[in-house]
C-alpha cells in the first residue's frame, strides 16, 4: 500500500499546538481525513483521527462521554468511572478511528505528512495561494449539487408518491410535496 496523495490545512494560529489537518490517500482509492499535525515536546508528529470515549447511562442507556457528571438525554447522575491510562499514565478520553497496526507503517505515514507539511508552509507564501485540502469540500458539495439536480430531473414516476406510508415514516408528510 503507498500514499498516493496528501493534502494539507495549515491552522491560521501558527502559535498553537495544533498546526495542520491532512488528509492522505492511499492507492489513488482509499481517503483517510482529519489526522492532525502536532508540534509535541519532540518535534511534530501526527495524531490520527479519532472521537471521544463514551459509557452509556446506567438508566436510560444513552451515549455520554466519559467524565459526563449527568446523563444527556434523561438528565440522571452518572456514576464517575475512572477512565482507563495508556502507558504513559494519561487518562484515555479519545479512540483512534483509523489508525496504523504497525510502528513501520505509522513511521511511512509520518514522513511523507511531516514532508508535505513543510511543502504546503513554502507553498503558503506565494501570493494567491489557496489550500488543496479544501477542494473535498469543494469535491463533496458538487456531488450533492449532480445528486439534486438529478432527483429534480426524475420522472415523477420513479419517486414514491407524497403520501405513502414509507416517506412519512422515512421523511415527514408533504417533504416532496
Amino acid at each position: 500500500m503507498k500514499i498516493t496523495e496528501v493534502r494539507i490545512k495549515l491552522m491560521e494560529d501558527a502559535s498553537e499546538r495544533l498546526k495542520a489537518f491532512c488528509s492522505i490517500t492511499f492507492d489513488d482509492c482509499f481517503v483517510i481525513r482529519d489526522l492532525k499535525i502536532i508540534d509535541g515536546v519532540n518535534g511534530y508528529f501526527v495524531a490520527m483521527p479519532s472521537r471521544k470515549l463514551t459509557a452509556h447511562c446506567p438508566v436510560c442507556r444513552y451515549k455520554n462521554a466519559i467524565r459526563a457528571a449527568f446523563c444527556n438525554q434523561c438528565g440522571a447522575r452518572l456514576p464517575q468511572v475512572p477512565p482507563s491510562r495508556d502507558l504513559d499514565g494519561r487518562a484515555k478520553l479519545y479512540a483512534d478511528i483509523a489508525h496504523p497496526i504497525n510502528s513501520a507503517a505509522r513511521e511511512m505515514i509520518q514522513q511523507e505528512v511531516i514532508a508535505a507539511y513543510e511543502e504546503e508552509k513554502i507553498r503558503a507564501k506565494a501570493p494567491g495561494y489557496v489550500s488543496r485540502y479544501d477542494d473535498f469540500d469543494m469535491d463533496f458539495a458538487e456531488e450533492m449539487e449532480f445528486e439534486t439536480r438529478m432527483a429534480v430531473d426524475t420522472p415523477e414516476t420513479t419517486r414514491p408518491p407524497a403520501s405513502s406510508p414509507a416517506m412519512e415514516r422515512n421523511f415527514g408528510a408533504g417533504v416532496f410535496e
